[in-house]
């Protein structure tokens, strides 16, 4: 599927343009750790479409936690910063094809379920941070990635109609929130979502395994 079969973008970040997952799933592990508890097989599929708060508030909720939830999100806040602001790549042909689509006029909106102080200085550090024409968050909509509400939000700022709209995503909840909105979907191939790849090709749009296919 090419370029001229829709008029906007919308990426997800974390495992879509950045390459990132490892991050987490290393600071996951480290707040487990800390607390003398191992890492649960379905507990980064439980968190992954959704924002940090509604993360820290299952975390609690799961693992009787007495922290708050903020307590939570500023540990994890400062577990990542660093990586993020100094460490964090970008997925291989991700900036070359941002480049293309920008020179052919496509607004592009980034759709995440990250944290702004966090990515913010990561799409700078990777020289990508003006390419984006809108940034929405999970915690700026009512419900999170597996519904269509960040996208049509994104969609909304960037002024192209959903069904013009092309969503990228490494997630099964993410490509079926896009969906569920009438979003056109491509699924991308990561690492920390190999297990969710069968399903994200047969739900998605199109697929791809990374960025230097569509250059």
């Amino acid at each position: 599927m090419t370029e001229k079969q829709w008029k906007g973008a919308i990426f997800d970040l974390d495992g879509t343009l950045l390459d990132s997952m490892g991050v987490w799933d290393q600071v996951d592990i480290d707040f487990l750790k800390k607390r003398n508890l191992p890492m649960p097989d379905d507990y980064k599929q439980k968190i992954a479409a959704m924002g940090f708060p509604e993360a820290a508030r299952y975390t609690i909720e799961r693992f009787g936690f007495s922290e708050t939830p903020e307590m939570l999100l500023q540990e994890w806040r400062e577990m990542a910063r660093e990586a993020y602001a100094l460490h964090v790549d970008l997925k291989p042909g991700a900036k070359e094809y941002l480049e293309k689509l920008k020179s052919q006029g496509i607004p592009i909106a980034a759709a995440t379920s990250g944290d702004r102080e966090l990515f913010i200085p990561c799409l700078k550090h990777n020289d990508i941070y003006e390419y984006f024409d809108a940034i929405v968050t999970v915690s700026e909509v009512k419900r999170g990635k597996g519904f269509p509400d960040i996208y049509e939000r994104a969609a909304e700022l960037i002024g192209v109609a959903p069904a013009e709209c092309m969503v990228f995503e490494d997630l099964t909840a993410g490509v079926k929130g896009a969906l569920d909105g009438g979003f056109q979907a491509m699924g991308i191939l990561d690492d920390s979502s190999k297990k969710e790849w069968e399903s994200i090709r047969k739900m998605a749009t199109c697929t791809i395994r990374d960025f230097q296919e569509l250059l």
